[in-house]
């Protein structure tokens, strides 16, 4: 924008704003005003650059660098504290004080590995979020899999998960073991979240144009709506007291996300207060010989 006036005056160097506002509340302008032509022109070249995504960036960067902080400091605190008091003589020698607090450390400290796992894995698909997957993967061996660890392995409420596969569905061009880390994510969500004696329906069948979904839906108390926009963030807990003695870590859905996000995929999340919550995935299908031939012609 150039712009000119004789009751201007004029300008040595330079002139940078930073604006606030402009648009959106949470819009951030960066304006440059220069001199245009030579000594004693008035005309001023304005210039406007919008600087929201990265202003946003670094605040994503902020909360979760403080939100992991946060999720850290506070079992490392009762680790800290539990070993102060064994430290203790007279505590030392209860046996069954000492029991009582080693379980504790013991599970805080597996609290601790888990949201570690879960941001080194973030990390990774994060990292490989623009190289799309080459393999060929039978998701519904892999779905078959994970259903049924969960029914081995987690009591009277893992054998209420159901299964329902249609036969004859094509292979996913993904990778197996963040397929295999995004189905363990739902099962596991609605295992924790559902309503024991309900069953859990893993249901995988035909999506449009030749998509696979995968639906995983549970009979729990369900979400509200103004919770749904914000389950994929980072930490974002709907109950935070619940979730972390479930053993969440916040961090279960955005994972699933990003999986979804770098396997070219769709993720839909629909729920009912006291009736439950459905989430369902459509991903691509692998090419066939065919259009793969098409691709590099």
């Amino acid at each position: 924008i150039i712009t000119g006036s004789a009751s201007v005056a004029p300008l040595a160097e330079p002139v940078m704003i930073e604006l606030v506002g402009l648009g959106t509340r949470e819009q951030r302008w960066q304006m440059r005003i220069a001199s245009v032509g030579a000594v004693g022109d008035m005309r001023r070249l304005v210039h406007l650059v919008d600087h929201s995504g990265t202003y946003a960036a670094e605040r994503m960067r902020v909360d979760f660098v403080a939100n992991a902080s946060h999720e850290l400091r506070t079992p490392l605190a009762g680790i800290l504290g539990f070993i102060e008091t064994l430290a203790d003589p007279e505590l030392g020698k209860d046996v069954e004080t000492r029991k009582r607090f080693l379980k504790i450390m013991d599970g805080e400290a597996r609290r601790m590995q888990r949201l570690i796992d879960d941001l080194i894995s973030l990390s990774r698909i994060e990292a490989e979020k623009y190289r799309l997957p080459e393999a060929a993967v039978d998701l519904s061996e892999l779905t078959a899999e994970v259903v049924g660890v969960f029914r081995t392995s987690n009591g009277d409420r893992g054998r209420e998960v159901e299964m329902e596969i249609t036969p004859g569905l094509p292979a996913i061009q993904g990778d197996r073991a963040q397929l295999s880390q995004l189905i363990h994510n739902l099962v596991g969500n609605s295992v924790k979240y559902g309503r024991p004696g309900t069953p859990i329906h893993v249901t995988l069948g035909e999506g449009p144009s030749g998509m696979v979904r995968l639906s995983v839906a549970d009979e729990g108390e369900g979400i509200g709506p103004d919770h749904l926009p914000r389950l994929t963030e980072r930490f974002y807990r709907v109950d935070s007291g619940r979730s972390r003695a479930m053993g969440g870590t916040g961090l279960g859905l955005a994972i699933v996300k990003h999986i979804v996000e770098r396997h070219r995929g769709r993720l839909d999340i629909s729920s009912v207060l006291g009736k439950g919550t459905n989430v369902s995935i459509l991903l691509p299908g692998a090419p066939t010989d065919d259009t793969a031939i098409k691709t590099r012609a």
